[in-house]
């Protein structure tokens, strides 16, 4: 049989395939791994959520194929949620739609909006989706370093797009950041709408960790720019904010083209995550909201004892101020091993799974991902296991 995908074959192995078939294999010899590998939240969904759900399921209507833009009281809520939180106006006919995960939603937005010869800016390192999205699409991904500042990033691409040979097409950002806790304030937003407008780029923003910010910091959304309807659309998912990554229920609001690009491809794809879900998921974002800050002030005192704990052990790494994640630069001692290998050191010495940087793109190669899946007694755990690793090197 000929193996002949070329769209498959622009894809390169799943790193993280690695060091998870390494840490299924570790747990199958009976050795206790601590997980802070994949960005999976472990809590349990807010019982509110389950039992309206439970509640909708039980009616036969809700049984039947659903919208795969999302049913009409759904896209309200949506569109509810953006003006009380963020004061932003949208239309819930033609500036929202319902995603089964932003990582769906992005993917297939590529697909409707990109093809040969389009380029597509995107930060490095990012998540995976940001990058491969376009590259399933078909499309050529000019990677922008991302590893100082937001600042610098800005000044990149206001020099590169310029001398760029078609203008690309569209620019991919995620703040805050995955995998890099990266945060920006409104003015940032403000910079890159007019960076976007001024060379007719698409802006696409995926606003994942509205809700996990710690210490003050709120994030913003890009939609709060005057104009920026014109160019932008946004991603949101309730996968962090509710503890629901197993519902695959995220949404984009913004550009109406865009909407209706998504929209339409959608059609042909899928008929909509199941009715009951998608009730659910009003009240999540109408109901109380008491849970998500519980669920971020969780994040938050893991946060504390896993950067603490580090930065105790002599390996000196940031304090994020918002996502589930902290970003930390391979210990000088261990920085000739690059990523991927440093991390399956760790596995194998410490018993702890992390994510390797190179996973998140090239320039990502020198630091590990962190994420705060476990709690704080197992987290105590792993750092007297790396620190046992620490001191026997």
């Amino acid at each position: 049989m000929r193996d002949d995908f070329p769209r498959i074959q622009r894809l390169p192995p799943y790193v993280f395939n690695i060091t998870g078939e390494l840490k299924a294999a570790a747990r199958k010899r009976g050795e206790d791994i601590i997980d802070f590998g994949m960005g999976n939240p472990d809590g349990a969904t807010p019982s509110h959520i389950v039992e309206k759900m439970i509640e909708a399921a039980r009616k036969q209507q809700t049984h039947r194929y659903s919208l795969s833009k999302g049913i009409p009281r759904l896209r309200k809520a949506i569109c509810n949620w953006y003006k009380q939180r963020f004061d932003v106006d949208l239309d819930p006919a033609t500036e929202a739609i319902m995603t089964i995960g932003s990582k769906e939603g992005i993917a297939h937005l590529c697909l409707a909006v990109l093809d040969k010869g389009d380029t597509v800016l995107v930060p490095n390192p990012s998540y995976p989706i940001h990058i491969y999205g376009p590259v399933i699409a078909g499309a050529d991904v000019l990677s922008v370093p991302i590893t100082t500042s937001t600042e610098d990033f800005l000044n990149h691409i206001q020099d590169v797009i310029p001398r760029m040979t078609p203008r690309p097409k569209v620019l991919i950002v995620n703040f805050p950041a995955n995998p890099t806790a990266q945060c920006v304030d409104l003015p940032f937003f403000e910079k890159l709408v007019a960076i976007c407008r001024e060379y007719g780029i698409w802006l696409v923003h995926d606003l994942a960790y509205a809700d996990i910010a710690f210490d003050g910091y709120k994030p913003p959304s890009v939609m709060q720019v005057p104009g920026a309807k014109d160019i932008a659309v946004e991603f949101f998912t309730l996968s962090k904010s509710y503890n629901m990554p197993g519902w695959r229920v995220g949404f984009m609001v913004g550009n109406p083209e865009l909407v209706g690009a998504l929209s339409r491809i959608k059609s042909y794809f899928d008929y909509g995550t199941f009715t009951p879900i998608q009730v659910a998921s009003i009240l999540a974002l109408e109901g109380p909201q008491d849970c998500v800050k519980q669920i971020c002030d969780n994040y938050r005192s893991r946060r504390d004892v896993l950067v603490h704990g580090l930065n105790k052990l002599g390996w000196p790494v940031d304090m994020p101020k918002a996502t589930m994640f902290a970003w930390a630069k391979i210990p000088e001692q261990y920085s000739h091993l690059k990523s991927l290998e440093f991390s399956k050191l760790v596995l194998e010495q410490a018993k702890v799974a992390i994510s390797p940087g190179i996973g998140f793109g090239e320039y990502g190669d020198d630091f590990v991902r962190f994420s705060l899946i476990e709690n704080e007694a197992r987290t105590r755990q792993a750092l007297r296991g790396l620190k046992d690793m620490f001191t026997r090197d």
